[in-house]
């Protein structure tokens, strides 16, 4: 007997949403180096540049699941064409901001809008859509790696922008490189009827999508996981440049670091795709939330040095978006893929509600106290409840008796 021939990746998709993923993950990722130098020339405070780091993470997470639902419904390539422009706009209303409220809203709203049209939830359930079940958890690790290649690739760009430029006509340029993705989504076309996974999909409408997601109790423990995330990393992302000056380490190791998580955390999302393939996803969640969690104890507690940090950021990028592949992949595994970008979104905005409480307490409780210590201390205690959440999740499809298993 002819043996069957197996299913190939769809190669130009998930490169044209890698590519996409790198776009707008990349300058997102490296707010942190414009801290200072905006704070320097404008005179504002921490507390002014972390609220709209906050109001970014809130405003990408709160609009994820209605851009999941639009990109569901209407179309991928459509979504991610509005993302590009909105994104282009806000870094240019960021670069030009005249008072807090501009900064708020261009580098707060619109760039959290335009990141949350052009993220994982659209162009994983796009790959998701295109790609066997088999095959589902290495394309998101591509899709994820690409996102950290983002940051890889920035955290450099950025400093050599705002060191030749300053830091107002590096948004600028920034802007402009947002307008490739639009060029870019047109392989990314198609909505949740489309695609070579159609077929196997439960017909429910999106109403009754969320009644059943929000009644399974495996996707609510995810979620609320999933916020740890959130603040874990957001808080890093927008303060750890400045941490390191506030202890005395030379600036260029905050560039060194940002670029090293990025770079490992290339390996860790791919070695997540093939992990969670292979082996449980909540239980491998679980342990990367305590390996955080040690992470961070580890480097507070030991002789803080450019050596240390370092260490602290190859292990946090190994660690970093490494729980994005099994975090999506549960839930297509729970109800598939018919309105996996709305219900991975809403996932996606507890981890933003995350974001916005990391980024903004750094902001605050620094202003307040002079250190980020809490914080810190805060993201340990929260990791460990992350892992304690993750252990009881169940990795099977929702039980629909009426009328069979949902495929996965």
């Amino acid at each position: 007997m002819a043996s069957v021939a197996r299913p190939q990746l769809p190669l130009f998709i998930i490169a044209a949403g890698s590519l996409i993923a790198v776009l707008t993950f990349g300058p997102r990722s490296a707010m942190g180096f414009f801290q200072l130098p905006m704070l320097t020339d404008t005179g504002w405070d921490r507390t002014t540049f972390g609220l709209a780091m906050a109001l970014q993470n809130l405003a990408w997470g709160l609009s994820q699941p209605f851009f999941g639902a639009a990109a569901d419904k209407y179309g991928t390539g459509r979504v991610l064409v509005l993302s590009g422009v909105i994104y282009a706009v806000g870094l240019l209303m960021m670069a030009h901001a005249a008072s807090p409220l501009w900064l708020h809203v261009g580098g707060g709203v619109l760039v959290g809008l335009g990141v949350g049209a052009g993220s994982f939830g659209t162009i994983l359930s796009a790959f998701a859509r295109n790609v066997t079940p088999q095959q589902r958890s290495m394309a998101f690790g591509i899709g994820t790696a690409a996102g950290s290649a983002g940051m890889f690739l920035f955290a450099p760009l950025s400093q050599a922008l705002i060191t030749t430029y300053g830091w107002s006509d590096s948004l600028t340029i920034m802007a402009a490189l947002m307008l490739l993705v639009p060029l870019l989504a047109y392989p990314l076309r198609g909505n949740s009827s489309s695609g070579s996974q159609s077929q196997a999909q439960f017909q429910q409408s999106a109403g009754e999508a969320l009644r059943e997601a929000f009644g399974h109790r495996s996707y609510l423990l995810l979620t609320s996981g999933f916020f740890v995330c959130g603040f874990q990393v957001a808080f890093i992302t927008a303060h750890f440049p400045a941490y390191l000056g506030d202890i005395g380490i030379d600036s260029r190791y905050a560039v060194i670091a940002m670029a090293l998580i990025g770079f490992f955390n290339i390996a860790g999302s791919l070695a997540a795709g093939i992990i969670g393939q292979r082996y449980s996803k909540p239980y491998f969640l679980a342990y990367i939330y305590v390996g955080r969690s040690i992470a961070v104890t580890a480097f507070l507690l030991l002789p803080q040095s450019p050596t240390s940090v370092v260490i602290f950021a190859i292990v946090m990028g190994l660690l970093w978006l490494s729980t994005v592949p099994p975090t999506n992949g549960l839930v297509a595994i729970m109800f598939g893929t018919r309105h996996l970008g709305m219900l991975g979104g809403l996932v996606f905005l507890s981890h933003q509600i995350g974001s916005f409480l990391g980024v903004w307490m750094g902001g605050v409780l620094y202003d307040r106290f002079g250190s980020y210590d809490i914080v810190w201390w805060l993201g340990v205690a929260m990791g460990l409840f992350a892992a304690a959440v993750h252990w009881p999740i169940r990795e099977q499809p929702v039980d629909r008796p009426a009328i069979g298993a949902q495929p996965a």
